[in-house]
């Protein structure tokens, strides 16, 4: 059995400047959560939204949502273990790929 992938979704309640007509962070983490779990059924993976102004105590966690804003990224910013896999208007093939990376295979 594979390791259970992290998905960590970094976002806001407001937009991104650069991302006026796109979804809003959680709307994405929403959106993805369904995606991910139709493409690979039966699959166990974590997925998490952080609210890059309000992050949790976790050190790593913080860190990159502080990483975020510090580096003007278009969020949301997501992640696969830990690898950015997309940013601003993240792509399902990508994250499909990743995820294919780690042995998880659509269905």
């Amino acid at each position: 059995m594979r390791k259970e992938i992290e998905i960590t979704v970094y976002g806001a309640e407001q937009l991104c400047p650069s991302c006026v007509n796109l979804p809003s962070s959680k709307e994405t983490y929403e959106w993805l959560e369904a995606a991910v779990s139709r493409k690979f059924a039966n699959q166990p993976f974590k997925i998490m939204y952080i609210d890059i102004h309000n992050p949790p105590e976790e050190e790593d966690k913080k860190e990159f949502a502080l990483r975020v804003i510090e580096e003007d990224m278009f969020y949301p910013v997501v992640l696969i273990e830990d690898e950015i896999v997309g940013e601003g208007n993240p792509k399902l093939k990508t994250i499909y790929a990743e995820m294919e990376k780690h042995g998880y295979q659509a269905v």
